[in-house]
């Protein structure tokens, strides 16, 4: 089962005050281990970076200038997440600005069913407190002492530290050499697409408790997907 873990930073806080995108960094991973399939593109906006974006992403309106726009990497962004959940924190604010730069170019814009978006997780399993990927980092105790600026692609793999322990998910260590070593390796895969499969159903349940999923669509794809790779790991 793949998935992308997509991130944005933006001029502002809304499209609708003529914000854009100045950043996108989208990482596919392969049940949750990343493939090393990566798309990142910094964006020329086309208008000023206002002062206090700058203090959060540390992206000039100089800087920006040379780079390309939103319209010349749409068919690429789009082309690289077909056919993928994107799994987002906050989807409220990425969303909403991607798809408003596809609709400015006449393109299809992202579907909610396609998306999981981590802090409606989050908050369902500790409601009440911050929810920010900063303070999920520190509940989780993963480090970031990289995190100086905001940045996508750095935002993409904090998150996807932060689902795999939203879901009480743990990566499988490698170990390479011995055939009881090779052995090893084989029953940890095993093993944790075992416990992927038990994950992205409670995924599912928590998203249907909260609404924001067509969860019989979203079944449907998912044992279709998993059907698919069990068969693919036979051959």
């Amino acid at each position: 089962m793949s998935e992308i873990f997509l991130d944005i930073e933006t001029t502002g806080l809304s499209f609708k005050e003529n914000h854009r995108i100045v950043e996108i960094a989208c990482i596919e991973t392969n049940e949750l281990i990343p493939t090393k399939k990566i798309f990142h593109k910094i964006l020329n906006p086309d208008r000023n970076v206002p002062d206090e974006a700058f203090k959060v992403h540390g992206f000039s309106t100089e800087f920006l200038k040379d780079k390309p726009k939103f319209h010349e990497i749409a068919d690429e962004l789009l082309n690289f997440i077909s056919n993928y959940d994107l799994i987002i924190h906050n989807a409220s604010f990425d969303i909403p600005f991607i798809n408003h730069e596809l609709k400015m170019i006449k393109k299809n814009i992202i579907s909610k069913n396609k998306i999981i978006d981590t802090l409606e997780l989050a908050r369902g399993k500790y409601p009440g407190t911050s929810n920010s990927l900063d303070a999920l980092c520190r509940r989780f105790h993963i480090d970031l002492s990289a995190r100086t600026k905001h940045n996508a692609v750095l935002d993409c793999n904090l998150l996807r530290e932060v689902y795999i322990n939203l879901l009480d998910a743990k990566e499988p260590k490698f170990s390479f050499g011995s055939e009881t070593e090779k052995k090893s390796n084989k029953i940890q895969v095993i093993n944790y697409s075992k416990k992927i499969l038990i994950i992205w159903l409670k995924t599912i349940m928590l998203l249907l408790l909260m609404n924001s999923l067509d969860v019989q669509w979203k079944v449907d794809v998912f044992l279709m997907d998993f059907i698919k790779q069990l068969k693919q790991k036979k051959m």
